[in-house]
């Protein structure tokens, strides 16, 4: 009768059975642990210990840790890169604390010292780790599976059987199904070794590889990226120079001459609201229709951008950002000689549109004695107006539009040549218009209506065309794409690491003592699976059924060719 059976590894080996080891070897493209050995004194010692150290994979994750811990800063903490503003009312609110701040660089954490230190150890760590790794899978790849162990009995999935049929037929028939089931097989004395699962070491390099990439991009586009806000009214346009934009970021190495040349002109923006119901007044479309050309000679084009489906111009994309109104200023001194006319960009308090603004006249205005003066107007717009609340607008379309001016006259404080706002008056050295009260001049304005400055100073129309205006970004990070493709490259790597198990199968087949084929099947994987018995089960049940087992010579050859396949179970206490 054939004999099947499961053994448990013995717990010391036996004398001059020392092969297992190079059978159990190379599973794992991890350096080996060496026994501690502290270095020779010396710089080079030293520098030798440290290296190993660092490029240890025990480092490369803590460095991975600190890098995430050190990024948590960066995201509560205002940081000057991002938003000057916040980082200065941090600076107000927190008047003890910003001076640690500022000595722990928490304003500007990914381009402060520590973190940086962070992050090139981190570089070197991974490519310290992986190189030799790489080198040593690729000989692996150019290598056969090892020889099988002198005593199978030893691995943690085992089976045997009786045979009639020839060591060679056994071997031949081992080595076809093997290669059937893509296994690496070949012939090895009188056994055949195989082994399966390279792609979990793919995947374990191609994870760290990833790493590298995204780091790398991440770094290329913190040094080249840029970002600039621009508010454009409809009719006027925009060229991508420096001095065009409103505010403008960039990497530390980035120059103008990263800029992608094109230009473009806002033709119309349209949005829409949902009119009633729980959302009133939500944005169903906002959309800006504009013409664009690239370079100085490229053709015009038109395109419309919409809020997350930006216009891509080589590496810069165009986002639509804000949106608001920029209602049409006329203002005529006492003659009715007009010395402003414009659309002014107001800027949205609220989701209803609820806007503020300014309006500077700098040169062409004399009062009525003819003395030159600027005068200044603080704005206060609502698209839709309800009588009873002048505060906010009720809906952000121009159903019921309404201008509040309240107006000024001296001197702007612009010919100091220190920079101001253009949204925001300086009053220091302005003086309110009074009326015959004594009260400041202020009013209410529909589109077609005219206020009248007092003592003949003029008038102020506000015109019954209003523009709208969109704010557009354009952003330029060019390791975008390569850290998307390491990201992804990260997932499959990852995954295929987790759920490939690599494993050995080794099949001997030789002729006994009593002349009889005796086969011998075992298996043996990286990590504890269940799949290494189960695998082996199913593949001794094929090659059971090619070389059927052998009747032992006191049993009865009718209950011979009623035994079962040989079953496969995991040895107690053994690797799976």
């Amino acid at each position: 009768m054939s004999e099947t059976k499961t053994s448990a590894p013995d717990s010391t080996p036996a004398a001059g059975d020392e092969d297992l080891g190079a059978a159990g070897s190379q599973l794992s493209t991890a350096p080996a642990e060496d026994a501690p050995n502290l270095p020779s004194l010396g710089v080079i010692g030293w520098a030798r210990w440290f290296w190993r150290q660092l490029t240890s994979m025990r480092v490369a994750l803590l460095l991975l840790l600190l890098l995430s811990l050190g990024a948590i800063p960066g995201s509560l903490i205002p940081q000057t890169g991002i938003d000057e503003t916040k980082v200065a009312e941090f600076r107000k609110a927190h008047e003890s604390l910003a001076p640690i701040y500022d000595k722990l660089g928490l304003f500007n954490v990914y381009s402060s010292v520590w973190f940086s230190a962070i992050y090139i150890l981190l570089f070197v760590s991974l490519i310290g780790c992986i190189v030799p790794r790489t080198w040593q899978f690729v000989g692996q790849l150019r290598g056969r599976p090892p020889g099988a162990p002198k005593r199978l009995t030893r691995l943690p999935a085992y089976t045997t059987w009786r045979t009639d049929a020839e060591p060679e037929q056994v071997r031949e028939a081992a080595l076809a199904l093997l290669k059937k089931r893509r296994f690496r097989a070949h012939l090895t004395g009188d056994a055949v070794a195989a082994e399966k699962g390279y792609l979990r070491e793919v995947g374990n390099l191609a994870f760290h590889i990833a790493l590298i990439v995204m780091l790398t991009a991440f770094a290329w586009g913190q040094l080249f990226k840029s970002e600039g806000n621009k508010l454009v009214v409809e009719g006027d346009g925009f060229s991508n120079t420096l001095t065009q934009y409103d505010d403008f970021k960039s990497g530390s190495l980035f120059t103008q001459d990263d800029l992608d040349p094109f230009s473009f002109n806002l033709k119309n923006f349209t949005g829409t609201y949902e009119a009633s119901g729980p959302n009133k007044g939500t944005p169903r479309i906002y959309k800006a229709d504009i013409s664009y050309s690239v370079g100085a000679d490229g053709k015009d084009k038109k395109t419309t951008i919409k809020v997350n489906e930006p216009l891509e111009i080589g590496d810069s994309k165009v986002y639509l950002v804000s949106h608001g109104y920029a209602p049409v200023i006329t203002i005529r001194d006492g003659k009715g000689n007009i010395v402003y006319r414009d659309a002014v960009p107001l800027l949205p308090l609220d989701g209803n549109v609820t806007s503020t603004g300014a309006i500077k006249v700098m040169d062409g205005y004399r009062n009525a004695k003819g003395e030159r003066e600027q005068l200044g107007f603080q704005a206060f717009f609502l698209p839709t107006y309800v009588k009873g609340n002048e505060l906010a607008s009720q809906f952000p379309a121009l159903l019921n539009p309404v201008i509040n001016l309240e107006a000024y006259h001296g001197d702007l404080g612009v010919d100091a040549g220190i920079p101001q706002s253009v949204y925001q008056l300086n009053k220091k050295n302005l003086k309110g218009f009074k009326d015959a009260k004594g009260a400041q001049v202020r009013e209410n304005l529909k589109p077609g209506e005219s206020m009248k400055l007092p003592n003949g100073a003029g008038t102020v129309t506000f015109e019954k065309e209003i523009k709208e205006w969109a704010g557009f970004q354009v952003a330029r990070q060019p390791g975008s794409g390569w850290a998307l493709a390491g990201s992804l490259a990260a997932i499959f790597g990852l995954a295929a690491s987790l759920f490939i198990q690599r494993r050995r199968v080794w099949v001997r087949a030789a002729t006994g003592s009593d002349g009889v084929t005796v086969v011998e099947m075992a298996g043996l994987g990286r990590s504890e699976s269940a799949k290494v018995p189960e695998e082996l089960g199913d593949l001794a049940g094929i090659l059971y059924e090619q070389a059927p087992g052998a009747p032992d010579a006191e049993d009865d050859p009718a209950e011979s060719e009623a035994s079962p396949d040989p079953q496969v179970v995991p040895a107690e206490g053994a690797e799976k």
